[in-house]
């Protein structure tokens, strides 16, 4: 049995909405903070900034495009509305439900979190990539080092991952979160990684 209130960490997460390992990491920290009262720090970083300069196929770039766009919305919202709330509702779109990402599954997020739907012309808005950038340029600060989504950090130590093929149960959950705050607290601690194969099973089945 945890206390109701677990205010002993600081952990920051960031996430950039098209990917799918950060939606799954996403579930399973809010699931986390909910129950143990947890305080988490939602932040983006970018997919998009990641790979700029890099060959990409058709497919790929697509992506890419997804990226920039979903990326400039979040950073043009981050003013009126919480990162986490707006995250959560594009990737519940995007992910759970399977929906393309349009401008009506963005607008539909923005009123869902109380933001003004007319947002969704930034997406489209390429003076908005200077933020994208800086937000994306402080995660990898955060981190020290070049890397995807999800980073977190924990009591100021951060590591990208934790990398999940599918949403850890509520006792998994709980456990996976007090191993990583005991190898954050360990500084010798670098890297562990074992062998991923195929996509994130995205459904909750909790």
């Amino acid at each position: 049995m945890y206390p109701m209130s677990d205010q002993s960490h600081t952990v920051e997460i960031n996430v950039d909405p098209l990917c799918p390992f950060a939606w799954v990491a996403s579930r399973w920290l809010d699931g986390v903070a909910e129950r143990r009262g947890v305080s988490v720090a939602w932040k983006q970083m970018s997919l998009a900034v990641l790979n700029e300069g890099q060959e990409l196929d058709a497919e790929r770039a697509a992506r890419m495009e997804i990226s920039w766009r979903a990326g400039r919305l979040l950073a043009a919202a981050a003013d009126a509305s919480d990162v986490k709330d707006l995250y959560m509702a594009i990737g519940r779109r995007l992910h759970t439900e399977g929906l393309e990402f349009t401008d009506e599954l963005a607008r539909s997020a923005l009123v869902e979190v109380g933001s003004d739907p007319s947002l969704v012309s930034v997406m489209n808005d390429a003076s908005r990539d200077d933020a994208v950038r800086k937000a994306h340029r402080l995660s990898q600060e955060a981190l020290g080092g070049t890397a995807g989504t999800p980073i977190i950090v924990i009591d100021g130590r951060a590591f990208f991952g934790p990398v999940l093929t599918e949403i850890p149960s509520p006792s998994e959950a709980d456990r996976l979160f007090d191993a990583l705050t005991t190898l954050a607290g360990i500084p010798a601690f670098a890297q562990m990684e074992r062998p991923m194969v195929g996509p994130p099973n995205l459904q909750e089945n909790f």
